[in-house]
């Protein structure tokens, strides 16, 4: 584990120790909620940009991808029309990383947006346009 995922675990399990974690996260109650399975969903985004994105195919030390973020993510309003072909939820997300430029041998930042909708099969995502990184609103 490198010394800066590392620190960031432990800052999270501080936090979640201190009272910064509600209760529904630390029981696991909100797996069943409205938004379950997005998580997973995000993290097999972040996956498909490691395998996919060029910012990601170098395999030297130290020129990997790192340090993701989802920037936001944020509700999108479900239309009486989405009710009617079954959609529960719309949720719009940025991701951000820092990756390497192999043509021009420098580290590079790397960002992409989803739109994420779910039915009773679950999640899809399709890509979206950018958004505003602090609060996921378009632009």
């Amino acid at each position: 584990m490198t010394t800066r995922a590392a620190a960031l675990a432990a800052l999270l399990i501080l936090a979640c120790a201190q009272g910064g974690c509600s209760q529904a996260a630390k029981t696991g109650a909100a797996a069943t909620g409205k938004f379950a399975g997005l998580d997973g969903e995000i993290l097999t985004w972040r996956k498909e940009i490691i395998a996919a994105d060029p910012l990601c195919k170098s395999q030297a030390e130290g020129q990997k991808c790192d340090s993701f973020d989802v920037a936001c993510k944020a509700e999108r309003t479900v239309t009486p029309e989405d009710q009617a072909r079954g959609i529960t939820a719309r949720v719009v997300a940025a991701m951000t990383w820092n990756g390497f430029d192999t043509k021009f041998l420098h580290a590079q930042n790397g960002s992409r947006t989803a739109e994420f909708v779910k039915n009773a099969s679950g999640w899809t995502r399709a890509e979206h346009k950018p958004v505003n990184m602090g609060s996921c609103a378009d632009l």
